[in-house]
């Protein structure tokens, strides 16, 4: 039998959300479609079917590329990748977003402790996993359920390394359960003025100036996968020149 784990955000206005992750969505009602269907389509209420109220619509409004659960585009990081124009998020080979899925579980990391490489190759030790090209890594860092600033402005993130390993491994496409694949924004920012190292933010991301792959972003439900075992799928929206998409992303289990 066939079973599928959503690992995607519903979209839905959440007023704890930080300001710029806010997603509006206007519900209309069947009978808001009458004039519609009367004036425009040109169907005379009297020849309405019976019981017919009109039909319901929605609409969102100002939802950003980045503001739920997403994948990134090559293109988001850099206009070039290896010397080469980099892709859009419409330009993707779609093969690329099915195949075997591997969770490492990052969830013992504090916040703004960086995942290096000597972390995966532990978990991959203690949970048997294997890494091969064509598989789809899931980062398990148990930030889903965090709500408002705190969802932005705290969490773990990938070393430039621990993504360099991966990619150099075969792995095209990997996902994280924060808000963000590196470590937080302002906390980047933050290091790089008290450090004056300009090779300090946003170091997982900038991979893909050499480096062509993925990652998707807000994952949910990863403490209901095991280490491996089942498949996942990625398909985004097909949005013309776009650095990333939301995506309805899922585990899928065959019995």
């Amino acid at each position: 039998m066939l079973r599928i784990v959503d690992l995607s955000k519903t979209i839905e206005y959440n007023k704890k959300d930080p300001w710029f992750m806010r997603i509006k969505i206007k519900n209309k009602p069947h009978n808001k479609s009458k004039f519609l269907i009367r004036f425009f389509v040109g169907l005379p209420a009297r020849l309405f079917p019976s019981k017919f109220r009109g039909w319901a619509d929605d609409k969102i409004i100002g939802m950003g590329v980045h503001s739920t659960t997403h994948i990134d585009a090559p293109w988001h990081y850099s206009e070039m990748v290896n010397g080469k124009k980099a892709k859009t998020i419409d330009e993707i080979p779609l093969e690329w977003l099915y195949g075997e899925g591997i969770v490492i579980d990052m969830s013992h990391k504090a916040d703004f402790d960086i995942i290096t490489v000597d972390d995966i190759q532990a978990d991959l030790m203690k949970s048997g996993a294997e890494i091969s090209p064509g598989k789809i890594v899931l980062i398990k860092t148990g930030r889903s359920n965090i709500q408002g600033e705190d969802y932005v402005n705290k969490g773990t993130g990938m070393s430039k390394e621990a993504t360099e390993w991966l990619i150099e491994r075969g792995i095209k496409v990997m996902g994280i359960d924060q808000w963000g694949f590196d470590l937080p924004l302002r906390y980047m920012a933050a290091k790089a003025k008290e450090t004056s190292d300009p090779e300090l933010f946003w170091q997982a991301h900038l991979v893909g100036q050499k480096y062509e792959y993925l990652h998707m972003e807000q994952l949910v439900n990863l403490e209901a996968l095991p280490p491996s075992g089942f498949k996942v799928a990625v398909f985004p929206l097909k949005i013309k020149g776009a650095s990333a998409a939301p995506a309805r992303v899922v585990a899928i289990f065959d019995n």
